[in-house]
């Protein structure tokens, strides 16, 4: 992962709602990252251990296997524990926030959101070898 940089890191977007993820997608690729998506909690930890993604974008509100319980698997699971998880919510009290955490997640943003925000925190969460210039 030396070599990585913010430009080509792979993020992981696990939305539900077709249309959020397309956007989410959108906003990432058009700042050069590569973009892998998933549509609920069982796809994101699948699609996970598989693609190794340099970092994760989880809704926490997903049918089946909610976002809550995606990233404490994901976290569980040596081969997708140390990819940081950023979690999406409509609604964050501080309780929630201190639960997303608690569950793994290493920042949670408040839906909706504008796109240089989940940009700049997808940046922000990513391994330090992927900072660099």
């Amino acid at each position: 992962m030396a070599d990585l940089n913010a430009r080509s890191a792979l993020v992981l977007v696990v939305e539900d709602f077709a249309d959020a993820r397309e956007m989410y997608a959108a906003f990432l690729t058009l700042s050069g990252m590569r973009v892998i998506e998933a549509a609920d909690g069982e796809e994101a930890v699948r699609v996970a251990a598989a693609s190794q993604p340099d970092a994760i974008v989880m809704d926490l509100a997903l049918p089946g296997i909610d976002g809550w319980e995606a990233t404490r698997r994901l976290k569980a699971d040596p081969r997708t524990a140390r990819i940081p998880v950023i979690a999406l919510s409509g609604q964050v009290l501080p309780r929630h926030a201190d639960e997303a955490r608690r569950a793994g997640c290493a920042a949670v943003l408040l839906k909706p959101l504008l796109p240089e925000a989940l940009v700049a925190e997808v940046r922000r969460v990513l391994p330090s070898a992927a900072n660099a210039p």
